[in-house]
């Protein structure tokens, strides 16, 4: 495994998937009650959706050089432009709508709310910012388990950030905040990406 890979995808993927839906998602049945089996369930969610996306990634590998580094800058200025331009009201929005109906009060046993929980963030991830910079990711390293491990840990840790204190994290820092950090670190790599395809 190569940690500096690893860590480059932890950074990439925490600050794309803090202002996501699923984070809001996180936050709202976090906030009902039952944080621990809505994290678990959550979880397992990203565990699948990283792993479908670095299998998609070394797909894309299969490219030709040129239309691989081609795919892969505009992989990264669309996730750049998605993130600049796409109002957090509206990812806020999606990501309440997402967990409407998921109840986690006492009296519902905790492997029902894991398994909701699982539900809402495994529909809510497909074909999701993150998960496309996470085929991107791997299409570029060429490191599936690095790519996996950096990001898994990133999700999982965003996701028990809006489980567990994400109420209190979105009144120190503002989405639009995060998502103008991650726009532009996308935005950095889209430039290089472009750099190594003229260069």
């Amino acid at each position: 495994m190569n940690f500096a890979v690893a860590a480059t995808v932890f950074g990439l993927v925490a600050v794309a998937e803090l202002p996501d839906k699923t984070m809001i998602a996180n936050v709202v049945m976090g906030s009902r009650g039952r944080p621990w089996p809505v994290w678990v369930g959550a979880t397992g969610a990203f565990a699948v959706h990283v792993a479908i996306a670095v299998a998609a990634g070394r797909l894309v590998q299969l490219l030709p050089h040129r239309a691989l580094e081609t795919v892969v800058a505009v992989l990264f200025g669309l996730g750049a432009l998605y993130l600049l331009v796409v109002p957090e009201r509206s990812e806020r929005a999606r990501g309440e709508r997402a967990a409407q109906g998921e109840e986690t009060s006492p009296s519902i046993p905790a492997w029902r709310v894991g398994w909701g929980a699982f539900g809402v963030i495994l529909v809510g991830e497909i074909g999701d910012i993150t998960q496309l910079l996470l085929v991107n990711l791997e299409a570029r390293y060429k490191s599936p388990v690095s790519v996996f491990v950096g990001g898994f840990v990133a999700l999982a840790l965003v996701g028990a950030l809006g489980v567990f204190s994400g109420r209190a994290l979105l009144r120190v820092l503002s989405l639009s905040t995060i998502r103008r950090i991650g726009g532009v670190a996308l935005l950095g790599f889209c430039a290089y990406s472009v750099y190594t395809l003229v260069g």
